[in-house]
């Protein structure tokens, strides 16, 4: 009887231990789930081929850029400037485009989200400022030299190729979902089989013992910051070609949207403790919020409360769970 109950304490215990250790994405995933219940409900148009497609297309930019985020506040850092990045890159590297051609206009607007993150990285690893102070002040920086580089204007007249990257299909799916979910599939491995993911989570959970233990604290918590620029661009690549054209609001209350993402999916504002899965859930939670309340007919006004509202709920959640673990 005991070796035929064995492999099922096993399992039981296997189980529990998975619960754990997931606890905050199941049950935001258990959320997620039932927000797409009520909304399907309350507008029938939610479940709709269309309806989905137009989900994925909206979470893709902020899921992208999400990313880069979530490396960051695994830092125990924070990074309110990806909006303005996204559109300072896409701006610039609209305006080199439209000068050069295909192949200068992608890799400047890919360098110019890289080039801040290096800024960035480095006034908060190397100076030792605090990442929301220099994060705040290139969010201002970047958002004034978007509207100065075209007089407030969009950029229009793009090249019909530059379409391709929000209108491609690889065997009828989207070129953009593919490369969205494929940057969440190695993120996540980065962040759980390699020592730079280590090395993020224990900059996050204890820097002082990470410096002991050999870590170069200040290169390692930089690279968050450039990774995060460079996801910004292509972030904004994507979003821009949909129509060929580069607005001056591009990416503005993307800091939110991500934060929210990030928060919602598990991960500690402190920093150590996280997973890319979360963000990924919580990506869809507030993309399907969003795109709910626009179905039911509730004022664009009031849906800053209600992502304002879920962040602290989360937050609040997560922190009771910590205690009573």
């Amino acid at each position: 009887m005991s070796t035929i109950d064995h492999p099922r304490s096993r399992l039981a215990s296997g189980m529990s231990a998975f619960a754990a250790e997931w606890r905050i994405e199941l049950a935001m995933l258990g959320a997620l789930f039932l927000l797409c219940v009520v909304l399907s409900i309350l507008a029938p148009r939610f479940l709709t081929f269309g309806n989905i497609g137009n989900l994925f297309w909206q979470a893709t930019t902020v899921g992208i850029i999400a990313i880069g985020q979530t490396f960051v506040i695994l830092t125990g850092g924070i990074e309110l400037s990806v909006g303005g990045v996204a559109a300072i890159s896409a701006m610039v590297g609209g305006i080199i485009l439209l000068h050069t051609g295909m192949g200068v206009g992608l890799a400047s607007i890919l360098l110019m989200g890289l080039a801040v993150g290096v800024v960035n990285g480095f006034l908060v690893a190397y100076t030792q400022l605090a990442p929301f102070i220099v994060t705040l002040g290139m969010m201002s920086i970047t958002r004034s030299l978007t509207y100065v580089s075209t007089n407030g204007h969009s950029l229009t007249g793009l090249p019909a190729a530059y379409r391709f990257f929000g209108a491609a299909e690889v065997l009828g799916i989207q070129l953009y979902s593919i490369v969205f979910v494929g940057l969440f599939i190695v993120g996540q491995v980065v962040l759980t089989k390699t020592k730079l993911g280590r090395f993020w989570y224990s900059i996050g959970s204890n820097e002082e013992a990470a410096r002991l233990a050999g870590v170069s604290i200040r290169f390692y918590k930089s690279l968050a910051y450039v990774i995060s620029g460079l996801l910004c661009a292509v972030g904004a690549l994507i979003l821009t070609s949909r129509l060929a054209a580069v607005d001056p609001d591009t990416g503005v209350g993307m800091e939110l949207d991500t934060i929210a993402a990030v928060v919602i999916g598990g991960t500690s504002l402190s920093g150590g403790r996280g997973s890319l899965v979360g963000t990924f859930i919580g990506v869809f939670l507030i993309t399907i919020l969003h795109n709910g309340l626009n179905l039911i007919g509730v004022s664009p006004f009031w849906q800053g409360s209600a992502v304002g509202a879920v962040i602290i709920v989360s937050v609040l959640v997560d922190r009771l769970l910590r205690r009573r673990r």
